[in-house]
């Protein structure tokens, strides 16, 4: 499998995430002090404090997908590791952040690394379980599941606006979209799920099982890597 990695946009992000987190605890630490030591100045110091809170999940995003080893980048690499060099992988080089080219078609993956419960119920993705901490880490150290369904529509639909663009003349089956739980401290409960969902370590058998309507000849498969390339 050939990986194609945008190693700039990572090391950038990375920074950025590293100076987000430090810039908001510094502005926390200013806020806190302000409103001990000068208590008649509290609208100042809440503003700091919602400033720095700011930051801080600036630096949380960041820093969970640039900032960090493994990343999550770095992750599905690992899960698709023995696919042959038929296989390309896109890392923030295409429309989609993460795109896999191949005999089996185009695949957008779109990976989580949140852990605990995972649950898919009346129409909602949720994260359950957990106690005191567990909840506080959700909301300052951690971020939640967010909303899956609107992000993975939006990023197929972006790759296939880019293909009607560059390629109108070209029928080029449609890709298919997953989202992949890379923390194994994930329970999934996500049977109902109307988005395929499941862990890193069944990535790689479900590429294999694509059915044949998403398959790609090798002359297409040459053709989509050229626009990337």
């Amino acid at each position: 499998m050939k990986v194609i990695t945008n190693d700039k946009l990572i090391k950038r992000n990375g920074r950025l995430g590293q100076l987000a987190t430090i810039s908001g605890l510094v502005v926390l630490v200013g806020g806190m002090f302000v409103s001990f030591r000068y208590p008649m100045y509290s609208i100042i110091a809440w503003g700091a404090l919602l400033v720095g809170f700011a930051l801080s999940q600036i630096g949380l995003y960041f820093g969970n997908r640039w900032g960090r080893h493994p990343r999550l980048d770095e992750q599905i690499d690992l899960g698709l590791k023995g696919l042959n060099d038929q296989f390309s992988l896109y890392h923030y080089t295409t429309p989609a952040d993460h795109l896999l080219v191949g005999p089996s078609g185009l695949w957008v993956i779109i990976p989580y690394y949140q852990k605990g419960n995972i649950v898919f119920e009346k129409g909602r993705w949720r994260q359950r379980g957990g106690g005191f901490m567990q909840r506080y880490l959700r909301i300052f150290a951690q971020e939640s599941i967010g909303r899956p369904d609107l992000e993975a529509p939006a990023e197929l639909e972006s790759l296939t606006r880019f293909f009607n663009k560059t390629v109108p003349d070209k029928a080029i089956p449609e890709a298919r979209v997953v989202l992949v739980f890379t923390n194994e401290n994930a329970d999934l409960d996500i049977e109902d799920a109307p988005i395929l969902s499941l862990p890193l370590k069944k990535l790689k058998e479900a590429i294999r099982k694509t059915p044949k309507e998403y398959a790609l000849s090798p002359l297409l498969i040459q053709e989509i890597n050229s626009l990337f390339n």
